[in-house]
């Protein structure tokens, strides 16, 4: 056989065997709902063979915006298939109340994902495992030894002396530009300012470490530049939708490069841990290191003396394993997330400059003008309060919230959802449902102080739910929230602050890990408190 014939034979006699395989999986599923007599979600239109629904879920529009089109057409409940699996979409108040109470336990697992292997540990990370035993014991260790109250009591702290210092340094950076170039007001990349700061804040807390925006020269700029490099790379393919996940017998094409890049990030991600951990033990081995959990330790240290006491499922896995994926994972929720609802709030506040006056108004009568905001001003900031709340109903950092995996049969809405299916909650079209939010679409802060005053963002109230709900309910709502009210109250109080040529804020979306801004949000400074407070 002449050889220049092999890669077409190949090609077609592999496209014969993938749609033959496509062929045999209808026909069972046809078998099986025929034979059940099951009445299921109604099913999208514009699916393709083999690849489903997936195509129109890469571009040009984002995915929440495709779904919420489909929900438009298809109702509150609907069927997509991406590759061979099977998901429901569901964006109802209730429909989602009845998932996460009644059947919460059935859908809290989550499905096999490539990022999952090479990025989370093999599952290691607990954010990734599927529901049971080890799942339990790991959110159990989190939630009352890591992001209990106490232990952000004893590290407060941090996030205000990283807030602080990035005021400083903003205030420093303008001051130098104004005597170089007589400037009143100096250009800020706040996209970036706010993810350094985030970043600082977690690893701080994490494993007590400090890289970002503080080395100037030599092997601690190059250390500070790799970790800025790994962690870019580690959130950019943690957030890709692989077609491998949704068709496994394409995984060996590797489409796309991403399972190598997944594997060298992994690889590079797990050497820099390995240097925390090591360090960690170093010192505790020479008594170099705080024991006592009721002290200010970081999460790293609480980790290693947690699980020397651990004698649960541990899912097969080791104690180094188990403390470097629940630290990477801790770091992942903690920053760009975080970065990110940052940024959103800046930027619809200076697209509603009225709303902006009424937060900085707020600021100064409670506040003033001769002292900086402290944590114990929160509870009185309420306006900004609700400027968050709304920030986070249209802009939650995960539109999709995270994918779950039925492990049973349920009955929602009156349809049969078989065990296997997948769940999408499809929080961006949920939070802007307009039978719960009047002008949906609109930046209101105002409504969380007066018709939906009651309303917390805490998975208490269905209607908004930006960090998920049930049991895997984000586990750093406290601190989160705690880290972003300081921050905004911090800037605002501390600058006034203005477009480049007053336009407005571009507010395209690009997806990934978290819904992110497309263009960085780059704002004109200019101090607005005595020059002795930032200090």
């Amino acid at each position: 056989m002449d050889s220049s014939s092999f890669p077409i034979d190949f090609v077609v006699t592999t496209t014969c065997i993938l749609l033959l395989f496509y062929f045999l999986r209808q026909l069972k599923a046809f078998k099986h709902r025929s034979h059940k007599l099951i009445n299921t979600p109604p099913e999208a239109g514009g699916a393709w063979p083999i690849i489903g629904h997936l195509h129109k879920l890469h571009g040009p529009k984002l995915p929440h915006i495709v779904l919420s089109e489909m929900a438009d057409k298809y109702g509150p409940i609907y069927t997509i298939r991406l590759g061979l699996h099977e998901y429901i979409v569901v964006s109802n108040c209730e429909l989602i109340k009845d998932l996460f109470t009644t059947h919460d336990k059935a859908v809290s697992s989550r499905p096999k994902m490539i990022a999952a292997q090479h990025l989370g540990y093999d599952n290691a990370m607990f954010a990734f495992a599927p529901y049971g035993t080890f799942w339990r014991a790991m959110r159990k260790i989190v939630s009352l030894e890591l992001l209990c109250s106490r232990r952000l009591e004893l590290l407060k702290h941090v996030h205000v002396y990283e807030t602080k210092t990035s005021i400083q340094e903003l205030h420093k950076l303008w001051r130098e530009r104004n005597i170089s170039h007589e400037l009143d007001k100096v250009k800020v990349n706040m996209s970036q300012c706010f993810s350094n700061l985030t970043l600082n804040v977690t690893l701080q807390m994490i494993a007590g470490k400090r890289y970002i925006g503080t080395m100037m020269e030599g092997r601690e700029k190059d250390e500070e530049k790799r970790c800025q490099r790994i962690f870019r790379e580690f959130f950019c393919l943690t957030g890709i939708n692989m077609v491998s996940d949704a068709i496994p017998w394409f995984r060996w094409l590797d489409l796309g490069g991403y399972e190598k890049a997944m594997k060298k990030t992994g690889k590079e991600m797990d050497d820099l841990v390995e240097e925390w951990l090591q360090e960690h033990l170093h010192r505790r081995s020479c008594g170099e290191s705080k024991e006592d959990k009721n002290s200010d330790q970081d999460f790293m240290d609480v980790m290693i003396s947690t699980l020397e006491n651990e004698n649960g499922d541990m899912g097969g896995f080791d104690a180094n394993t188990i403390n470097k994926a629940t630290c990477l994972n801790m770091i992942i929720g903690g920053t760009d997330t975080t970065s990110t609802i940052l940024t959103w709030t800046l930027s619809l506040l200076m697209n509603n400059p009225h709303k902006l006056r009424k937060a900085k108004e707020e600021i100064d009568v409670e506040v003033g003008m001769k002292r900086q905001v402290e944590e114990s001003d929160i509870p009185k900031l309420v306006y900004l309060q609700a400027t968050i709340k709304e920030t986070l109903r249209l802009y939650s950092p995960g539109p999709l919230g995270g994918i779950r995996e039925l492990s049973q049969d349920l009955k929602i809405g009156g349809y049969h959802v078989p065990k296997g299916t997948r769940l999408i909650t499809h929080i961006w079209k949920l939070q802007r449902d307009p039978k719960v939010w009047s002008d949906p679409s609109e930046f209101r802060p105002e409504r969380f102080l007066t018709t939906q005053k009651e309303i917390d963002v805490r998975g208490q109230h269905f209607e908004l739910i930006p960090f998920g709900v049930g049991r895997r309910i984000c586990p750093g709502i406290n601190l989160g929230m705690q880290i972003i009210h300081f921050v905004i109250a911090t800037f605002l109080q501390g600058f006034e602050i203005s477009t480049l040529n007053n336009e407005p804020v571009d507010m395209s979306e690009i997806s990934g890990l978290s819904n992110t801004k497309a263009l960085p949000l780059e704002l004109l400074i200019t101090p607005r408190l005595p020059p002795n407070l930032y200090e």
